[in-house]
């Protein structure tokens, strides 16, 4: 049998094998990393490199006022965030801030976004309007607000207090009971942002599904329990994530209303605030940078813990 030859187009021949790149293609690669240069270098000089070194001078003892003394002191910092009894009192009252604000920061945005979604209510623009405009305001002004407002003797809360039942109103900012409740209201204020979310998840409902509840019988509240909260289970996660990292980060409300010392008695010395005046008040930027590198273990921890445990309450629309 005569030997079959098999011959390739020159066409077919020229073409790149699997894996390699056209001389187009390697043009727009390059055209497309000189455009994005401007953020990797932003992102490396004001990012990534910030974050090494802090995580090198929490190993040291660095001063910025005196940076010829830097020295190597290895898990010191670590070992005594243990036996500081500042860092004790910060994690306390960062703690009760938590437990007491993130549930509202749930809770209360959810009711008032089944409020402004309700069908008959009227001006229902202008009351999403006036439920996200606090947001707006920057924090260190709604801090100054709620400053006066509970204020003890000029207050109108208090004035109220005196009109109403003739009592003279508490001290809200000099109690160390009451403090923490009165910066978690400022906290509360500021609803617009998840308000808004939870409302687009309502409005994104199937309205079949509060129909065939109808029909078989369920009031409101069983609608809710078992078919709004369900489906908006995945807004309802993400905002407990947004809610349990900012209550971890607070600190602004305790700086103001604290005149920065965590008054009355330590009870605004929130963990952030003490990280800030380690490094910035005490000039122990070493220690600051641990107390910032365990923060963000902590907080990094913890988000983890939820995103696995959110499997077992968050609904996804065409999962299991």
């Amino acid at each position: 049998m005569a030997a079959m030859t098999q011959t390739v187009s020159p066409e077919i021949s020229k073409k790149p094998g699997r894996g390699k790149t056209t001389p187009n293609q390697r043009r727009e690669i390059r055209w497309g990393l000189f455009f994005l240069s401007p953020w990797f270098i932003g992102v490396t000089v004001f990012t990534a490199i910030p974050i090494l070194a802090s995580l090198f001078f929490s190993f040291t003892n660095y001063d910025p006022t005196a940076p010829q003394n830097l020295k190597f002191i290895g898990l010191a910092n670590y070992a005594y965030m243990f036996v500081d009894p500042g860092v004790i009192k910060a994690i306390q009252v960062t703690l009760l801030y938590v437990l007491y604000s993130v549930p509202l920061a749930l809770i209360i945005p959810l009711l008032a976004a089944v409020l402004v979604n309700a069908k008959y209510l009227f001006g229902k623009n202008l009351v999403r309007a006036l439920f996200y405009m606090p947001s707006m305001i920057p924090v260190v002004v709604s801090v100054m607000i709620w400053q006066g407002v509970f204020n003890t003797n000029t207050g109108w809360l208090n004035i109220f207090i005196k009109q109403i039942f003739n009592l003279q109103g508490p001290s809200w900012l000099q109690d160390e009971a009451l403090v923490i409740p009165v910066i978690v209201v400022m906290g509360i204020w500021g609803i617009g942002g998840p308000m808004i979310t939870m409302l687009a998840g309502l409005q994104n409902v199937p309205t079949e599904l509060y129909e065939s509840a109808t029909i078989d019988g369920a009031n409101g509240v069983q609608k809710f329990a078992y078919i709004t909260v369900p489906m908006i289970s995945p807004i309802i996660f993400y905002n407990l994530i947004i809610a349990v990292i900012g209550a971890f980060q607070v600190m602004i409300p305790g700086y103001i209303l604290g005149n920065g010392r965590g008054d009355p008695n330590g009870a605004t010395m929130f963990y952030n605030l003490y990280l800030y005046m380690s490094g910035w008040t005490y000039h122990n930027m070493g220690y600051a940078a641990t107390l910032a590198w365990v923060m963000f273990i902590v907080v990094l921890v913890l988000t983890i813990l939820l995103f696995w445990g959110q499997k077992r309450w968050v609904y996804y629309a065409g999962g299991a």
